[in-house]
Parts: C-alpha cells; sequence; structure tokens
C-alpha cells in the first residue's frame, strides 16, 4: 500500500504552513514545508553576499551542500545552515525577498524536487507551498489551493512579526506581498496557479479554527480518513 500525499498551494499569508502543519498532526501525516527550503537556500544567499536573482551564483551556492533537514524530538521540520539551527531565522522580512528570488530559478526547483519527493516516497506526507500540486507532486491523493484577500494575509503576517519583536509597517508588509504575488504568478519556472481537481479554500474573514476545519474536512475526504 502506498503513502498518501496532500498538496496544499496558495499565495504568501494564505495560512498555508500552520493549517498544513495542524492538518498533518491531526491525521498523524509528516509535515513538509517547502517554503522553508527554499528560505533556508535564501538566507544563505544573504549571508554569503549572493544576488539571489543571479542564477549562476546561486545554483553553486546549492553544490555547498550547507542545507539540511531533518525532524527533531518535537516532530517538526528543522532547516539546518552549515551546522546550525535557523528555522527561526529564515522567517526574517529580509529572507522572504531572497527566498522569492532564488525560488525562480529553474535550477534550483530541479534541484529541491527530488529532495521533496523523495520525502513524500517514504511516508504519508502534507506539503505546502507554491507548485506542489502542479509540478512537485502532481499525482497527490489530495490537491488544495488555499487562498485569501491580500489585505487579510498582510494583517495576518504583520501580526505574526510583531509578535516575533519586528517592527513592520502594514502598508510596507502589503507591498510586499502584492510584489511577491506578482512574482510568483508570473515567474517563468513552475508559476504560482491552482493544480487540476483542487479544492479552492478562501479563509478570508475566517477564523483559524474554522480554517483548519475546512482544510481537514476537505483532506480526511480525499484520503479517505
Amino acid at each position: 500500500m502506498g503513502f498518501k500525499s496532500i498538496a496544499i498551494d496558495g499565495p504568501s499569508g494564505a495560512g498555508k504552513s500552520t493549517l498544513a502543519r495542524q492538518v498533518a498532526q491531526q491525521l498523524g501525516y509528516r509535515y513538509v514545508d517547502t517554503g522553508a527550503i527554499y528560505r533556508t537556500l535564501g538566507l544563505l544567499a544573504l549571508r554569503r553576499g549572493v544576488d539571489p536573482e543571479d542564477s549562476a551564483a546561486v545554483t553553486a551556492l546549492l553544490r555547498e551542500r550547507s542545507i539540511g533537514l531533518r525532524y527533531e524530538a518535537d516532530g517538526l521540520q528543522h532547516m539546518y545552515l552549515d551546522g546550525t539551527d535557523v528555522t527561526e531565522a529564515i522567517r526574517e522580512p529580509e529572507v522572504s525577498r531572497y527566498a522569492s528570488g532564488v525560488s525562480a530559478i529553474p535550477e534550483v526547483r530541479d534541484f529541491l524536487m527530488e529532495m521533496q519527493r523523495d520525502l513524500a516516497r517514504r511516508d504519508n506526507v502534507v506539503m505546502d507551498g507554491r507548485d506542489i500540486g502542479t509540478v512537485v507532486l502532481p499525482q497527490a491523493d489530495v490537491k488544495i489551493f488555499l487562498t485569501a484577500q491580500p489585505e487579510e494575509r498582510a494583517r495576518r503576517r504583520c501580526a505574526e512579526l510583531q509578535a516575533r519583536g519586528n517592527a513592520v509597517e502594514y502598508e510596507t508588509v502589503l507591498r510586499d506581498i502584492l510584489v511577491r504575488d506578482e512574482k510568483d504568478t508570473s515567474r517563468a519556472a513552475a508559476p504560482l496557479r491552482q493544480a487540476p481537481g483542487a479544492a479552492v479554500l478562501d479563509t478570508t474573514g475566517k477564523t483559524l479554527e474554522e480554517s483548519l476545519q475546512m482544510v481537514l474536512d476537505t483532506a480526511k475526504k480525499g484520503v479517505g480518513a
């Protein structure tokens, strides 16, 4: 009997990571945060002083083998850079811009795609990102396109960053989200789009509990849980 996979795609700030993590926990699946992998490469580019849109320089960073992914005792995915846990560091605002840049490079996506597919071959997974249902796991048992209005996504992201002690303005966060949306949907390599057969779930105006129930119901129906 093969392993089950649930693909959750959607724009930045839609709540993919939070909801995917909780769905995985309730189903007893492995949660794979693909965005964290790209963020870690973005952080590496930032620390090495590499332009995130310089494909040759970024691709060269992959050969360093500096990036690691481990599941710790807490059951969660932790990202490592040069042997140091950077799970929190990759959430800093500046890293988002670098992550967006490196993720648009075809060679980067090809390199990391096999890592993601290998995780799905070895366990039941809930995987979230921008191209999971369209490119990484096109045969996923469940495909969900999770979205919300940009203004709501900006409010959530702003609250999240402020809770971490970052002094950010709502207008700045909204502008960054709109720029990220444009880059994600227009890039040549695996642009953000709804996968064929995906259930579109809009969390605008919904509480976390309501959003979770909506995603969980869809996931359970698809995997027969």
